[in-house]
């Protein structure tokens, strides 16, 4: 019954191509009509299109990988390796151009991967199986998303208000002191998307984790211990994937 409800609420056949078809072309669309791009050119809607044809390839190949890996423990600490690698590379990308990227690891590593590691310990994350992967897919994200808003709020900071870091060096402060005090405020916004999402949960949004897991048949109760579980991890994982970033910065490890 609960397969049937899921295949009801999105079933995958035609109509579902046609209609991700035209909601993409109405994205590319609107950054076409509106120059939504630091240029004013048609880059962001070609960059819409791409990431949507990225998206469904990969997805598509992803859901052949962990029906297999699944059931093979090397295979999915390789597949989740992966994960990693590319949410490393798209976060330090996204900051920064130079040799520096390759510093977003730390932010990405060093929070999820104790988080994971507990849970696993713990006995609520079985090894192998299938929970581990949206578990920690869902951290990295929220790491990869705190670590770019981070990074590049902070750097962008720095460099409007150069001379306010002059400034607290002529005063006597330590340049990682005068770095801080100038970016940690724009930095520290990276939290809000975190902090607005877990105010208004079951509120505005049912978050996918509460939703899928009533489908599976889980009880309310329990989709909504484990959405409230998912939530509150986030925070403390971008919580410290801010303060990491920031770190990085004011330490000049990241930089442009």
């Amino acid at each position: 019954m609960h397969v049937l409800a899921a295949e009801t609420l999105l079933p995958v056949d035609l109509r579902l191509g046609v209609a991700l078809v035209v909601l993409l072309v109405a994205a590319a669309g609107v950054a076409v009509v509106f120059r939504l791009a630091p240029d004013a050119s048609f880059g962001r809607a070609w960059e819409i299109v791409a990431a949507g044809v990225r998206a469904a390839a990969q997805l598509a190949a992803v859901s052949l990988v962990i029906g297999w890996a699944v059931g093979h423990t090397a295979a999915l600490v390789g597949f989740l390796c992966l994960m990693f690698g590319v949410a490393t590379r798209t976060a330090g990308r996204r900051i920064t151009r130079n040799s520096t990227w390759w510093w977003a690891a730390l932010p990405i590593a060093v929070p999820v991967a104790p988080v994971v590691a507990g849970l696993v310990i713990g006995g609520l994350l079985p090894v192998p199986g299938i929970a581990i992967v949206p578990v920690t897919g869902i951290l990295m994200g929220g790491a990869l998303t705190a670590t770019v808003l981070a990074g590049r709020r902070g750097l962008d900071e720095l460099a409007q208000r150069h001379g306010e870091v002059e400034a607290g060096l002529a005063l006597g402060l330590l340049e990682r002191e005068a770095r801080l005090e100038v970016a940690r405020g724009a930095a520290s916004e990276a939290l809000v998307p975190a902090l607005d999402q877990t105010r208004t949960v079951g509120l505005v949004t049912l978050p996918g984790a509460f939703v899928g897991m009533l489908l599976g048949g889980a009880s309310p109760v329990l989709a909504g211990a484990v959405q409230v579980f998912v939530l509150i991890a986030l925070l403390a994982v971008e919580a410290l994937a801010v303060a990491l970033t920031l770190e990085l910065i004011a330490r000049r490890r990241i930089h442009r």
